[in-house]
């Protein structure tokens, strides 16, 4: 049994979109919402796996799994632009690492393909925020500024439905709108067809999206601005959707957007680092218990109600000494 373990955001479903697209293969599918990235425990206890391909989930973060697998002398290719620790020295492990902060997983797929599925790579990178990146490889590809738009928008959708608590959270189950997807070889032919996924997606997104608007930030200052949302299932669909929106309107600033979790005693957090310089967000969320993440873009997964103002000391204070 082939494995495909990857990240429910838009750039773990696209990096895998255009690897099937690429090279169609019998598998099963390990996925989850966006913060459930410790996946390949799943694959060793289910104990069949023949081969393995992970995109876009933490190397440190699985590396147990990872090892045992290697272990068992069992194929295992691994891309992804997150923490990766050590990488295992082993005949049985292909990497594609990079923890650039200008790439992501569904870029360093494009790579290996050669830039066989340009259109999806560009997709996958405005879903990651990079829109930089995602423009100039869209103005090289030649496409027009309506087609841009189409593809950042689609990129946004699929990365917003990646957010919730549980799957029960998302419009769409990261496997199953990979299965979806995996009948448009091109993005654009989404637009064509009134039944596509992006027509669904979009108006979740345009109804979530209408209830963030009401929110006033919890704090503001020169280096960031921090939101608070409520613990509802519209707040954690919208909620990293919501802090790229920030980061984009205003670059020279860092945003962190912490939503209360369903047992009211902490909060995930979603931190994005200023885009005129894409680094910090990693170390900001590493000095909590549950945090992680890469430099542009971090996360806490539990932070406790009573280290709210702790939090946001730390971050002001780490964005202030740049």
């Amino acid at each position: 049994m082939h494995y495909d373990v990857f990240n429910g955001d838009a750039d773990g479903i696209i990096a895998l979109l255009q690897l099937r697209l690429s090279t169609p293969k019998a598998n099963r599918l390990i996925t989850g919402v966006k913060r459930d990235i410790k996946l390949l425990d799943q694959v060793v206890k289910l104990g069949d796996a023949t081969s393995v391909t992970v995109l876009d989930i933490s190397m440190m973060k699985n590396i147990e799994p990872l090892q045992r697998l290697l272990t068992q002398r069992i194929p295992v290719f691994y891309c992804d632009h997150h923490q990766s620790g050590e990488i295992p020295n082993s005949e049985h492990l292909e990497t594609l690492i990079n923890l650039d902060a200008e790439t992501c997983t569904s870029l360093l797929i494009n790579q290996k393909l050669k830039g066989e599925f340009i259109h999806w790579a560009i997709t996958g990178a405005f879903g990651d925020n990079l829109h930089q990146r995602a423009q100039s490889l869209a103005n090289h590809a030649g496409l027009s500024q309506e087609d841009s738009e189409f593809l950042c928008e689609l990129g946004t959708l699929i990365n917003y439905n990646g957010y919730g608590a549980t799957l029960d959270d998302l419009h769409i189950p990261p496997a199953e709108l990979f299965h979806q997807l995996l009948r448009y070889p091109d993005p654009f032919m989404l637009r064509e067809d009134s039944e596509s996924p992006y027509y669904l997606l979009q108006q979740g997104y345009a109804n979530d999206y209408a209830q963030v608007m009401r929110i006033k930030p919890l704090t503001e200052n020169p280096s960031c601005r921090i939101f608070e949302l409520p613990s509802t299932a519209w707040a954690r669909r919208i909620s990293g959707v919501f802090g790229n929106e920030l980061a984009n309107q205003s670059p020279r600033q860092a945003h962190a957007v912490l939503t209360l979790n369903e047992n009211q005693q902490d909060y995930t957090v979603s931190v994005r680092a200023p885009l005129n310089n894409r680094t910090g967000a990693d170390e900001v969320c590493s000095r909590f218990s549950t945090g992680g993440g890469r430099k542009a873009a971090a996360g806490i997964n539990a932070l406790p109600c009573e280290q709210k103002a702790h939090f946001i000391d730390v971050l002001t204070q780490y964005y202030q000494s740049l």
